[in-house]
């Protein structure tokens, strides 16, 4: 079986990082020289799986839009990792443990000390339902519903990453001070 795509929702307007005095986009900020965007990039390029990023000019009427454009961007894949694009932290290690947990489970939902993470992986069971969402409703009435089945894993990592998300400029002060640590 083929591993998964991962889906890079990059289509947010980041208004809470602006809301908190920032000058420019948070995928854009700076943070340890590049881009909060090409850090995400490059753990993702290192995790050697397939992606595709969704940041259309204009951005969408919120994460189901993304989710969505996502998924049918990629209908071939053999399932989907869900990754929003301001977790410039996470590694890659992380990615890969998701995609091959998906290969023997339909919906796998990583935690970092008890904290719900990111990538939330689906297997292509769920190629209708991810499809069809739309507005700023995410996929989680999709892993509630899975979960009351019995059909999601919920998988421990050890990296911090998976849920340090940057939606302020405090949070981007403190992704540098870990980088830099």
């Amino acid at each position: 079986m083929s591993l998964p795509t991962v889906i890079i929702l990059a289509a947010g307007k980041g208004e809470r990082f602006l809301a908190s005095g920032a000058t420019t986009h948070k995928l854009d900020a700076r943070l340890a020289g590049k881009t909060v965007l090409s850090h995400l990039l490059q753990a993702v390029q290192l995790s050697g799986l397939k992606w595709h990023l969704v940041r259309p000019e204009g951005g969408t009427g919120g994460i189901g839009d993304s989710i969505a454009i996502g998924v049918r961007a990629t209908s071939d894949a053999a399932g989907w990792l869900i990754l929003p694009a301001d977790l410039p932290l996470i590694k890659p290690a992380s990615l890969q443990r998701v995609a091959d947990a998906l290969r023997e489970n339909l919906i796998v939902v990583p935690h970092y000390r008890q904290q719900q993470g990111h990538p939330v992986g689906f297997s292509r069971e769920y190629l209708t339902s991810l499809s069809a969402l739309s507005g700023d409703i995410g996929a989680r009435e999709i892993v509630r519903d899975a979960r009351q089945r019995g059909n999601v894993l919920d998988m421990a990592l050890t990296d911090a990453g998976a849920v340090r998300d940057i939606d302020q400029l405090s949070d981007l002060r403190l992704a540098q001070r870990w980088l830099t640590r």
